[in-house]
């Protein structure tokens, strides 16, 4: 009977985990959920803006459902703005900037992260000093240098200042600290391989979820940049997606419904960015965490 009674309190004991460990998964995922829900309203919130007119985003109770206006608003962005001619600038500099950074960043990163070379901390402390100066104050040095070299006004100009940056290097050498074994350069130094051929062929395969996530980051602040394309970019028809978008906001009676709908139609090739590079981010992820 006592061994009995100590099966029915432990059985008890069991159940009483197992519903406390079950409510801890639901109230986990009602906040996951919850959270969700709040980082995806301000986007739609942008949808329903675009899709009605300026009448209806001053009225008040605000309208919570999309119009009937989201067409023809946007008919009217390509109808002020050259939308493609400037969509295709951006897509330009992005991706061949984005390119840039993720071989040099890397590049920079595996020789810090693995190699041993006179000069290095006080290289690397270097390096982590020009990320603390804001961006604002070599904004005229800069433009400077682009004249000089007769880039103003190309996308050259947008392209090669920033091939590489100190965040991308510090985030790239962080993760080859962590995740790059000494044990497999050593086994490739065996084999005669190189500096070259050990980055290309044995670190970039272990890098790649942080080059997922660092090819992301990059590709949406090249292609959300503002103030350098703006300073630069002198011929007004050749342009980034930004500038161009922000001649729909004029001074008096600015039209809200369409400069939304502008904002919403550059939103979506980030969109279809980001799901496809956390795709590859969170696969890739989880195949190195398998194989550890």
């Amino acid at each position: 009977m006592a061994v009995d009674g100590k099966e029915r309190a432990t059985g008890s004991a069991g159940l009483a985990v197992g519903s406390g460990s079950r409510l801890t998964r639901v109230c986990v995922r009602g906040v996951l959920l919850l959270g969700v829900l709040i980082s995806l309203f301000p986007f739609y919130w942008l949808v329903v803006m675009a899709s009605g007119t300026t009448e209806d985003i001053y009225s008040y109770p605000p309208k919570l459902v999309p119009g009937p206006h989201l067409l023809d608003n946007m008919g009217r962005v390509l109808d002020t703005v050259d939308f493609f001619g400037s969509l295709f600038n951006t897509i330009v500099v992005a991706v061949v900037g984005t390119a840039l950074v993720l071989f040099f960043d890397s590049l920079a990163a595996f020789a810090f992260a693995k190699y041993e070379f006179p000069g290095k901390r006080f290289l690397f402390g270097a390096l982590l000093a020009t990320y603390m100066i804001p961006a604002q104050l070599s904004l005229v040095p800069q433009f400077v240098t682009m004249a000089e070299f007769g880039w103003a006004g190309s996308l050259t100009a947008l392209i090669i200042p920033g091939a590489a940056n100190a965040f991308g290097i510090f985030w790239m050498r962080q993760y080859a600290q962590n995740s790059l074994p000494d044990e497999l350069l050593d086994a490739g130094r065996i084999d005669g391989a190189g500096f070259f051929r050990l980055y290309w062929q044995v670190a970039m395969p272990l890098f790649r979820p942080a080059l997922a996530f660092l090819g992301i980051f990059t590709f949406i602040s090249i292609w959300n940049d503002y103030i350098w394309p703006l300073v630069v970019m002198i011929d007004p028809d050749r342009v980034t997606l930004q500038v161009a978008l922000a001649n729909l906001n004029v001074l008096y009676n600015t039209d809200y419904s369409l400069v939304m709908a502008g904002a919403l139609m550059s939103v979506v090739p980030l969109i279809i960015v980001f799901l496809i590079g956390a795709r590859h981010f969170l696969r890739d992820l989880a195949a190195g965490a398998t194989k550890m």
